[in-house]
């Protein structure tokens, strides 16, 4: 049995958190067992195990992607960026920063998927989003505590260090084109395709 196992793994090249990282193991295997088993990294979470709740998100090339439905090999060559990379020079992203600032955890169990998709998501816009841009945003993300809306307070958050508001009538106008450029965006970069 372990003969065959030996036979399948292969070492499996890729960026993870900024440096170059081989990972022997079966290359159908799931990516979130080789950062979670081999790579030690505790914030990619198992959730459903079918991508349907987001605790397993991580970043592949700057898109968000499900790391318990993609396989090991599916990343050899790319970047992969988890929560635990996501910090600068020991400086918080602004998005963690701006979910310890909102206190948008209770358990925290969903947090990894719900940071990880904000950052993405924030990273791509170019205008300040709406209300129901946010919450578009999320809609794929689960959250089963009920921290909802201290998530959506910690997003709110982070989108307004993003784009500061000059005045009440610039930001009017913005949420409206903004609600057209981030709905097409969220259309052209669908989970698990990067």
């Amino acid at each position: 049995m372990s003969a065959n196992t030996s036979a399948a793994s292969q070492a499996i090249v890729f960026n993870l958190n900024g440096s170059p990282t081989s990972v022997t193991a079966d290359p159908s295997s799931p990516l979130l067992f080789a950062l979670r088993n081999d790579c030690q990294l505790n914030s990619p979470k198992y959730g459903c195990g079918m991508g349907e709740c987001g605790a397993c998100s991580v970043l592949i090339d700057g898109k968000t992607a499900r790391s318990c439905s993609i396989p090991l090999k599916a990343v050899k060559g790319r970047t992969v960026t988890t929560l635990e990379g996501l910090a600068t020079q020991g400086q918080m992203h602004p998005v963690q920063q701006a979910f310890v600032d909102a206190q948008g955890a209770q358990c925290g169990y969903c947090l990894n998927g719900m940071i990880i998709t904000t950052t993405a998501w924030i990273e791509h816009l170019t205008e300040r989003p709406s209300e129901a841009d946010i919450r578009n945003a999320l809609k794929a993300n689960l959250c089963r505590c009920g921290t909802h809306l201290e998530i959506l307070d910690a997003v709110r958050l982070a989108v307004a260090n993003k784009f500061p508001a000059t005045d009440t009538t610039t930001s009017a106008n913005t949420t409206t084109t903004a609600q057209t450029s981030t709905r097409s965006l969220e259309e052209k970069t669908p989970w698990n395709r990067f």
